[in-house]
């Protein structure tokens, strides 16, 4: 009675692709993600312009923002930004890179699909080049020590130079190897260099060369009282993680009053209280206070007439902050506040920056946090400013911490697509084929460095690869974009921290792997919002006659 009917598993709406054209969509998804970023590759890169839905406008060419500004639909396309992601999470920069090799491995993948190589094998040889390819940047690295600033403003030089600065690159680079100098920590012989401790403030109406690094803390607040002092020399600053004022009831109370008197001592009750706050603060020898939540206006009034600069509603990232550059303890409970805990700076100031008033702390002895005011012309400006200084400073701290770099400009890519090709012979079988691949796919790194600065790029990688092989084989020469030619990259200080290579061939990689091991795509109907004119729960309609 059933026979020849078919089984419907599916809900009516979803729609399913399988096999062969299964994957072609994944890949087609994913290569068009990496075109959208790969102009903007290298010093001679090229910015996008995103326009959002609200009509904010970012201008930037740092691949990590533009993959997250943009509204990205198809899944598979989803995945090749998550690479994005991890390498930004990891390395601090190469996200571009990373980008376009995943959507090159794909490219050179769907060639050998099409001769029936099992995807199973293509994954298998990409794998296999993807472990000894690390082994190849191993031998390439070159030592960076913590002290050695020369290569440490290098590596942060070579991160800024895609963003176009020009002279206000090595100024930068200053600052973001000054600033992760101070906060390195060793634990246990290894070098940690925790970047969340540099804060990071923007204010733009001034010239980028007016950003300045603070030996301490900025923070984005103005003294709460008028009358307190504008500067305090020789700071003791207590950190406080509770509010100074009249704490509310736990439960609904209801105080009766049936005389004035009472009203009146009641009053004068909570204003003891808030002046033995005061009083718990001024004996504990503090000269400034920095309250992680509200201060009472009576509070403020007695701290003013000590004398004592207070600023209150002070974000907890910047309370952690300022623990660790004053060496001052967070107080939860005053009765806990001494000497002891108390942090220190050399000078507490309020100034104008801008339109705003900020209080900066500086002269810490010892500091493990540090600022940086970001200035610039217009909001556009600052904002990728601070994305540049951003990728300076993470990739300075991972070089730090790993204690090692190599060339850049496409030196290390083709070294390891030429290593590769000669391993590739040795592994045979179907998984030489993508092993080979693997190494085509690497070459689109200086390809695409001599493409977006108007070279011609089948030149330059002939070019390349004749320097990294024969008797006088040079493994770090690169492409020097600015002047077309191919060049010694360490002599030209143009060098990166291992981790951002690494960490670009693994998550290109995997999620290369990731796709093409796709073989069937089920996706369900997307759910419709509520019909036009549809208020809240179940549509507030319109109103009756009769209400208008």
């Amino acid at each position: 009675m059933f026979a020849g009917q078919p089984i419907i598993l599916l809900k009516e709406g979803t729609e399913r692709t399988r096999g062969r054209s299964a994957q072609s969509n994944s890949i087609a998804a994913a290569k068009a993600v990496a075109e959208a970023v790969r102009s903007t590759l290298g010093p001679r890169g090229m910015d996008k312009m995103l326009v959002d839905s609200m009509g904010d406008v970012v201008i930037t060419n740092d691949g990590a923002t533009i993959l997250k500004e943009i509204d990205i639909e198809h899944p598979a396309a989803k995945m090749v930004v998550e690479v994005a992601k991890t390498q930004d999470d990891e390395a601090g920069d190469g996200t571009t890179s990373a980008v376009v090799l995943a959507g090159e491995l794909l490219k050179k993948s769907e060639d050998l699909i099409e001769q029936n190589v099992h995807p199973t094998i293509v994954v298998n040889g990409f794998r296999m080049a993807a472990e000894k390819a690390m082994n190849v940047l191993d031998k390439m690295a070159v030592n960076v020590r913590r002290g050695d600033k020369k290569k440490l403003l290098s590596i942060a030089t070579t991160s800024i130079g895609g963003r176009s600065m020009g002279a206000i690159r090595d100024h930068l680079a200053t600052m973001a190897v000054d600033a992760v100098s101070k906060i390195v920590e060793e634990r246990d012989g290894r070098f940690i260099a925790d970047t969340d401790n540099i804060k990071v403030e923007k204010k733009h109406g001034a010239s980028v060369l007016e950003s300045e690094l603070i030996d301490g803390m900025i923070i984005d607040k103005e003294r709460v009282h008028p009358r307190m002092p504008k500067w305090v020399k020789n700071a003791k600053i207590a950190l406080i993680n509770s509010a100074l004022e009249i704490k509310k009831t736990e439960v609904d109370a209801k105080i009766q009053i049936t005389d004035p008197s009472q009203m009146e001592r009641f009053l004068q009750e909570e204003e003891k209280t808030l002046k033995r706050m005061v009083d718990k603060l001024k004996k504990s020898g503090a000269n400034a206070v920095f309250c992680q939540k509200g201060i009472d206006d009576l509070v403020q009034h007695y701290l003013a007439k000590d004398g004592l600069y207070a600023l209150r509603r002070i974000k907890k990232s910047d309370m952690d902050k300022l623990s660790k550059a004053t060496g001052g303890k967070i107080v939860t409970n005053l009765e806990d506040l001494g000497r002891q805990e108390l942090g220190k700076a050399g000078l507490i100031e309020e100034k104008k920056i801008g339109d705003d008033d900020m209080t900066f702390v500086t002269g810490c002895k010892d500091s493990k946090a540090v600022s940086i005011i970001v200035r610039g012309g217009t909001e556009h400006v600052v904002d990728e400013v601070e994305r540049a200084l951003h990728d300076a400073i993470r990739v300075v701290g991972v070089a730090i911490e790993d204690g090692k770099a190599i060339p850049g400009g496409g030196a290390t890519e083709i070294e390891v697509s030429l290593r590769l090709r000669d391993y590739a012979s040795t592994v045979g079988g179907r998984e030489q084929l993508a092993i080979e691949a693997f190494a085509d796919a690497l070459e689109i790194i200086p390809w695409t460095l001599g493409e977006n600065a108007g070279l011609d790029s089948i030149d330059l990688l002939i070019e390349l690869r004749s320097k990294h092989e024969g008797k006088k084989a040079n493994k770090n020469a690169g492409v020097d974009v600015y002047s077309g030619k191919v060049k010694d990259m360490i002599k030209l200080n143009v060098i990166e921290p291992i981790r951002v290579k690494t960490q670009a061939v693994k998550s290109a990689t995997d999620v290369a792997a990731m796709i093409l091991r796709i073989d069937d795509i089920i996706a369900s109907k997307q759910m419709e919002g509520p019909p036009p004119g549809a208020g809240g729960p179940g549509g507030m309609g319109g109103m009756p006659p009769g209400m208008m």
